[in-house]
């Protein structure tokens, strides 16, 4: 297969997954394994990191009034009833500090499963069934945090800490473990989605930098230790296919998020989670007899 249609096709499948609750880490590996692209190739793993910016800047340009809005109202936000601590400014650096710590604690441990199928089965599995229980749950109660606006420090901190499991968890989703977390902190589906979105934004960019600078820092330490690496040869093709699967992965996740916008507040996480256990069983029962393991 062409290395162009490839590019278009991961691209599609980065925009199409990155911010829905269906882990674009597990899509991507089994689009890549489906395509025959080794998945320790320095070439893909970079491209892999990189193109996740364009579905960033999609995601910054959708919501960027609304974070123009909250720096011209920190303090006090929009109603004058906030304050520098409770702000949802203040709140979305704290929900990514809470995630940053512990993910930097165990990322040893997480990278040791980050290419394992069976890994990435069971957490499409279990995040599934959370996210349909905790779906059904919310529609039964009232929350009582209708905006992000009206969120608490508490509610941050859950919501980071429970965002630490897709950095350790391959699979489990950002989206999905920030918006489970949200509804079981009393947010509403649109509330507990905003903020999905909004912490997205400075973890996103963390992780990607973090990814980037550690191929870097890999391929240094081994050539200074006289260790023969693999570095990534970078030629007019090579940056096509790079730019061509950036500039997808950003057209695709503008429509993405606006529908599933739309989508949530008229219905409900379910079928993301139907289709998550549907994948994750289809991964640890079938899945190596396709991809491989």
């Amino acid at each position: 297969m062409s290395p162009y249609l490839q590019s278009i096709l991961l691209g599609i499948v980065e925009g199409l997954t990155e911010f829905l609750p269906v882990s674009s880490t597990a899509h991507l590996r089994i689009a890549e394994a489906l395509m025959k692209i080794s998945l320790t190739d320095a070439y893909w793993v970079m491209y892999t990191v990189v193109i996740q910016v364009g579905a960033i800047l999609a995601l910054c340009l959708l919501f960027l009034v609304r974070i123009v809005d909250f720096f011209r109202t920190f303090p006090k936000g929009q109603n004058g009833d906030r304050a520098w601590f409770n702000h949802p400014i203040t709140l979305t650096f704290v929900a990514f500090a809470c995630t940053s710590f512990p993910a930097l604690a165990l990322r040893k441990w997480s990278e040791k499963n980050l290419g394992s199928l069976n890994a990435m089965a069971l957490a499409l599995l279990v995040g599934g069934v959370a996210m349909w229980v905790v779906d059904a749950w919310s529609d039964r109660s009232d929350p009582g945090t209708g905006d992000v606006e009206e969120m608490h420090l508490l509610q941050a901190v859950w919501i980071g800490l429970c965002q630490t499991l897709s950095a350790i968890f391959p699979g489990t989703s950002r989206s999905m473990s920030t918006i489970a977390a949200g509804q079981i902190a009393d947010l509403t589906r649109p509330a507990a989605l905003e903020f999905s979105f909004l912490l997205c934004i400075p973890t996103m960019i963390a992780a990607t930098g973090w990814d980037l600078a550690k191929e870097i820092h890999k391929s240094k330490a081994a050539g200074a230790a006289g260790v023969a690496v693999a570095h990534v040869v970078m030629n007019p093709e090579r940056w096509a296919v790079l730019i061509i699967g950036t500039v997808v992965s950003f057209i695709v996740a503008l429509g993405v998020v606006e529908w599933f916008l739309f989508w949530v507040r008229k219905h409900g996480f379910v079928p993301f989670a139907v289709y998550r256990i549907l994948l994750g069983g289809w991964l640890l029962f079938w899945g190596a007899k396709f991809i491989g393991s």
